[in-house]
Parts: structure tokens; sequence; C-alpha cells
């Protein structure tokens, strides 16, 4: 169910944060790469790359940033996590790490990219910013 209903706003950390999974085409494949992003400090607290798209891609970032959180002190308890309707987001493995954190799992409507536009803004600046303006990337 959305939660968020497009309302890209959180009033502290940890509050609320926001995921999705994007690709890079390189001169040697694809690259995978899962963002979380927490809407209040604008902060990527998790990532992951991988020249694959395997299952665990997006729980390796929400681990990332539940690990950063909680090592620097802060509690996520009550932390609502949107997303889109994407099958990593769907698993059992993340809504149990979801609920071992005692945070709460938001998704957007299927097809709809603006129900997820924070997430998308941050695909296409990490593209924009880093992929097309220093690359094309090679294997050196």
């Amino acid at each position: 169910r959305d939660l968020v209903e497009r309302d890209f706003t959180a009033t502290a950390p940890n509050q609320f944060w926001v995921a999705d999974l994007t690709y890079v085409r390189t001169q040697s494949g694809w690259v995978y790469v899962a963002f979380v992003l927490d809407v209040f400090s604008r902060t990527i607290v998790g990532w992951q790359t991988s020249t694959r798209m395997y299952n665990d891609l997006a729980l390796d970032a929400l681990k990332m940033g539940l690990w950063a959180r909680r090592r620097a002190g802060q509690d996520v308890t009550g932390l609502v996590r949107h997303s889109d309707r994407g099958v990593q987001y769907r698993a059992l493995r993340y809504a149990q790490t979801l609920d071992q954190a005692a945070a709460v799992a938001s998704v957007g409507s299927k097809g709809d990219s603006y129900d997820n536009a924070m997430a998308e803004v941050l695909n296409s600046l990490y593209k924009a910013e880093l992929i097309f303006l220093d690359g094309p990337w090679t294997r050196r």
C-alpha cells in the first residue's frame, strides 16, 4: 500500500527512505545499482552495485542503510521505506528485514514513476553527473 502518496517530505532523519534500482551500460556490459535515500537529509544511506542483477541487490542496499544508521546510534523504528513494486522490494527476505528493523514498507502504484519520483530523480542525477558526464567508463 502507498503510505506516501507523492508527499516526499520528512521532519527528521530515518522517518522516510526511498529506494530504487537502475542500470547503466558500460563498454564492459551492464552495471546495476541499488540506492536507498533518506528523504529528510537527502543522504544516500545505502547502495550496492553489481555486474549482474541478483535477488539481494536491493536488500544489500537496505541492510547497508540500516547498519550505518544503527552504528551511528540512530533509531530507525517506525521508518517508512518507499519504493516501486519491483519484485526485489516485495521479496520475503526484504520484508523480513524491514520487519526486524520495525520499519514499514510502502509501494507506489504499478507502472507510475511519479509515485517514486524522489528515487527516480536520484537515478537520473547519478547517471547525468557521474556516468554521462565522466564516462564513458572503460576497463583500465
